[in-house]
């Protein structure tokens, strides 16, 4: 099957973590926004399409392939020493635009993303998960 991930039940297990993510975000990190994202297109765009596509082809795609390469397939508790440490740097570089609590916060999705990176060995599970986590973010926080 070209698309094995849609078959594999911690696919869906991943969109479940999706509504706890968002559930810990409002509980904890959420903040009254002074505009609405969802009346600017190019934000939309950008938030649920672009940005999803290029961070996961550069981070799960390059990165973390990249690192999985030199550490030999390390893991430690199930997941890849490449995708904790990508997930390390992917969290990290959210700071420059996130509240910390949230950028601190991104590590958790971002390991999963990197999950499905390791477990198919592409990033387009990463690519549609990674879309949708940020979809629900912007419904439910903007």
């Amino acid at each position: 099957m070209k698309h094995r991930y849609l078959t594999d039940p911690h696919w869906y297990i991943a969109f479940i973590l999706a509504i706890i993510f968002w559930v810990i975000y409002d509980l904890f990190v959420q903040t009254a926004t002074p505009k609405n994202l969802l009346e600017t297109p190019q934000i939309i765009l950008l938030s649920i399409v672009v940005y999803p596509i290029l961070e996961e082809i550069v981070f799960r795609g390059m990165i973390q392939s990249q690192l999985a390469r030199r550490l030999n397939g390390r893991a430690y508790l199930g997941l890849s020493l490449a995708n904790i440490y990508t997930s390390l740097l992917f969290s990290t570089l959210h700071f420059i635009h996130q509240p910390p609590l949230m950028a601190a916060l991104i590590f958790f999705p971002s390991l999963v993303f990197g999950y499905f990176k390791d477990r198919h060995h592409t990033v387009l599970p990463s690519i549609y998960l990674h879309m949708f986590y940020n979809a629900g973010f912007l419904i439910l926080f903007s």
